[in-house]
């Protein structure tokens, strides 16, 4: 069985970790794999929306911590350096909106990849764990550069030294994710929003991804000159030609992500 489901479906590639009775924590066959899915969806045309999710109870506890030990494994800086480094530079890169519907626990590497992501929902019962603390070791996986952003310098602080377990109710309210859905309507509701993104015109989201992670460094100055820059990129695309002519024409426009 792979350890990475993968399939595409109106516009929508569906990227589930598939390790259930681990709780989807990460190997070195996982992270590579995952890494080869979302090349995929960065170059496919037919993509416009790429949905992370877990398989079973759990979203990712993280490093599956026998391959740290074993002798022969990867190590922990090739773990660092070859898995987790390279899958928080694509998601950030793609080119495309990136959603992560945590359906459970999110835990030390797991939870840093999935806040990562453009849009993080979360089921009522998920949580997430800055797990690193516990095991004498630092946060990794892009969390010290994103968390403090989502919540502000002294919570993620916290969190991160203590490991406290957030859940899905707690991050939804302190900003670090975008929206708790119950459990029961998760899985439908989730998708309802990934379907939405796959519809929108995708060359304008990707702009605005980029000019959003530009915004941590620029000035003020910097990020109108980028705004200006990337506005007439949008503007010179079909979609926003579509979007014009169906406002124009009191219709729904059918955008194609180009």
């Amino acid at each position: 069985m792979s350890s990475i489901l993968f399939t595409i479906e109106e516009g929508i590639a569906t990227i589930t970790l598939n390790r259930p009775d681990k709780l989807n924590s990460f190997n070195g066959e996982m992270a590579l794999l995952l890494q080869q899915k979302l090349d995929e969806c960065a170059a496919s045309r037919t993509v416009r929306c790429v949905y992370l999710t877990g398989a079973g109870k759990g979203f990712c506890a993280g490093q599956d911590l026998a391959e740290v030990v074993d002798p022969r494994g990867a190590g922990m800086q090739r773990i660092l350096r070859e898995y987790y480094n390279p899958i928080v530079t694509r998601i950030r890169k793609m080119p495309k909106p990136v959603i992560a519907a945590v359906n459970g626990v999110a835990a030390g590497a797991g939870a840093n990849i999935a806040l990562a992501c453009d849009i993080v929902v979360a089921a009522q019962s998920a949580s997430f764990i800055q797990a690193f603390s516990k095991l004498g070791l630092v946060p990794d996986s892009g969390g010290t550069y994103t968390l403090p952003r989502l919540i502000g310098w002294q919570k993620a602080t916290a969190i991160m030294m203590l490991g406290d377990k957030i859940s899905a109710t707690q991050a939804e309210l302190w900003g670090m994710i975008y929206k708790v859905i119950p459990d029961e309507d998760f899985a439908v509701e989730s998708k309802k929003l990934a379907a939405t993104l796959a519809t929108m015109p995708t060359k304008g989201l990707a702009y605005t991804k980029h000019v959003l992670s530009q915004s941590m460094t620029n000035s003020l100055e910097q990020q109108l000159m980028l705004e200006d820059e990337y506005q007439q990129k949008a503007a010179s695309t079909h979609d926003f030609r579509e979007g014009i002519q169906a406002f124009l024409e009191k219709r729904t426009p059918q955008f194609k992500g180009e």
